[in-house]
């Protein structure tokens, strides 16, 4: 570690925008006095460091390649210097520096790392087991919309979280590391597709070196054994599962009630969705630490009625020519309506009446602070009617042949909370099925790095059920970005498509805040979650006692987000864990 720390130090020096490098080095010099302390998980906390170095070093090349390889193509071409050496120029240049030799040292400490902190080879997201041809693609988001014909296993170099995972695939295993309780992950386990983690490079090659192979995958909650095995033994499978049929499963066509703004203690399944319907739920329940925000919605049917309105008509008339396009098979379509539906006007009755509900139930309105506000907020109302348009939403709809005429989107407004930190939880864990053990993941601000496509990992940690107070740190987080925001509205997707039994469609719609995020770089080594372990126990404890609380109340396993914020923990919502 002491030579790695040498080598980023210089590499940090002779580069410019080179904050994550800093953070980079400081963590480094804080594992090294962890080292020297004797403290138990100084392995543990050295691997996050090595993960966020790599994804450092990875963010460099790229930078190099978008920066230098442009004008090598360019004079390479008009110098007639052959294809081959062009094509390696940037790459020649990265290996020429200090950032080759990190490289090198950081992949002859993982392993090392690996084994003092008891880590495995895998991370197993989703243990299924299953039989499948091998196809190695570089990124799963090439893929999401392409549709098998035969049992596919995935191997992808790169996950970001946010992709569908494609029709007839059964398998996804990478190097990337994508949060347990991302999208994906989630989708993953409730569409019973096998999903892994592979952190051992000879492994990983041998895999991609069986492309075109039937394999069979064996994952228990830490390793994945996999062998060939021949046709008959997927016919064999086939023949077994011939008589499984998918669950059916339908959307309720929902229609405009005459309002176009409810309080909390009007959310009903005519009216919303179970995002908004569980937080009103949850008031006035839970113990009286866990705070919950205070919440008003625009109900089903209120984007339906406003498009219908003759100021709109234009729109209208528009998106169902572009529509139309879209059933005859133009993909590019989605794009072109979700711009559309931004330019709806809104019914001076919409304004008047969120106005009055939101002022009413001790909200604050945008519009007081002036037009420009107001005008900021309808813009995220309408991206988040637009996400029912997004790529990933419409195709996992018509992969399980869901109406999409009939999904319909109701908008959850709140106070956004400027959170220190976010989590989520699953109150079973959602690895190893163990349903005596809490599994939960926090990230520094917001919680959008966690569950969409924001790179590294978050600090994750299980606790038994039985023993709150004694958390237990599976993985420290190597995020370099936070996110945090003013005092601001967030306007949360809550359609009926959501929650459903038999289909993951959490998370496919968008939630806009009011406000755009400030990114932050990173720096753990200041942050009291990582340095003080009192302080570390105290939250992480709340967070399982919250999880456990909310399960208890549901009587059954649930899947929670929420936020701490000067100590205060705030549950934004809960759903049925899948």
């Amino acid at each position: 570690m002491y030579f790695i720390s040498l080598v980023l130090e210089n590499l940090a020096l002779s580069s410019d925008d080179n904050e994550d490098l800093i953070y980079c080095l400081k963590g480094w010099q804080f594992a090294l006095s962890m080292f020297k302390s004797k403290k138990d998980h100084w392995a543990l906390y050295a691997k996050s460091v090595l993960d966020r170095s790599r994804l450092a070093l990875q963010s460099k090349a790229e930078r190099y390649l978008e920066i230098l390889q442009p004008s090598a193509e360019y004079l390479g071409s008009c110098l007639g210097v052959e294809q081959w050496a062009i094509s390696i120029f940037t790459e020649e240049i990265i290996r020429a520096g200090s950032a080759a030799a990190l490289s090198s040292l950081v992949n002859r400490l993982d392993p090392v790392l690996r084994q003092t902190a008891n880590l495995g080879s895998w991370q197993v997201i989703s243990p299924v087991e299953v039989v499948g041809y091998v196809i190695v693609v570089d990124e799963l988001l090439t893929v999401q919309n392409k549709t098998y014909d035969r049992p596919t296993i995935i191997v992808a170099n790169r996950v970001r979280g946010e992709e569908e995972i494609p029709d007839g695939a059964v398998a996804v295993l990478t190097p990337d590391m994508p949060d347990v309780l991302s999208h994906v992950s989630v989708r993953a386990r409730n569409g019973k597709i096998c999903f892994a983690t592979c952190f051992d490079s000879d492994i990983l090659s041998d895999l991609q070196a069986m492309d075109g192979k039937l394999l069979s995958l064996k994952p228990t909650s830490a390793d994945v054994v996999y062998s060939e095995v021949n046709d008959s033994e997927l016919s064999n499978l086939s023949s077994d599962n011939s008589e499984e049929a998918p669950p059916s499963i339908s959307l309720v066509k929902k229609q405009f009630v005459g309002r176009y703004a409810i309080s909390s203690e009007e959310f009903t399944n005519d009216l919303v969705g179970a995002k908004s319907r569980n937080i009103g739920y949850l008031k006035g329940k839970v113990p009286s630490w866990v705070g919950i925000p205070t919440s008003v919605a625009l109900p089903f049917g209120v984007f339906e009625k406003v498009i219908s309105e003759k100021a709109n008509q234009a729109v209208n008339e528009k998106l169902q020519v572009l529509k139309k396009n879209l059933d005859e098979g133009d993909q590019d379509a989605l794009g072109e309506i979700r711009k559309t539906v931004l330019g709806l006007v809104a019914p001076p009755e919409l304004v008047e009446e969120l106005k009055s509900t939101m002022k009413r139930s001790d909200m604050p309105w945008p519009g007081d602070e002036g037009e420009q506000r107001w005008e900021q907020a309808w813009a995220a109302i309408k991206k988040v009617w637009a996400s029912k348009w997004n790529e990933r939403a419409y195709f996992s709809t018509k992969k399980v042949k869901l109406d999409h005429d009939y999904l319909c989107m109701a908008v959850l407004v709140q106070e956004v909370i400027n959170a220190d930190y976010a989590f989520v939880i699953h109150t079973t864990n959602p690895s190893s099925g163990d349903s005596s053990e809490i599994y939960a993941e926090v990230v520094k601000g917001l919680g959008e790095t966690l569950v969409g496509a924001y790179p590294g990992r978050s600090l994750s940690f299980i606790t038994k059920k039985n023993n709150l107070d004694s958390p237990l740190v599976l993985g420290y987080p190597s995020k370099p970005i936070g996110l945090f925001i003013r005092r601001s509205i967030i306007f949360r997707s809550d359609s009926n498509g959501e929650d459903l039994e038999g289909y993951a469609g959490a998370g496919l719609y968008d939630s806009v805040p009011m406000d755009e995020e400030d990114k932050v770089v990173l720096d753990y080594t200041t942050d009291p979650l990582i340095t003080d372990e009192s302080f570390q126990k105290k939250i992480l404890s709340d967070i399982a006692r919250a999880g456990d609380a909310i399960e208890k109340l549901y009587g059954t396993a649930q899947d929670i987000e929420g936020v701490i914020r000067d100590g205060k923990l705030y549950v934004v919502q809960t759903r049925p864990q899948v």
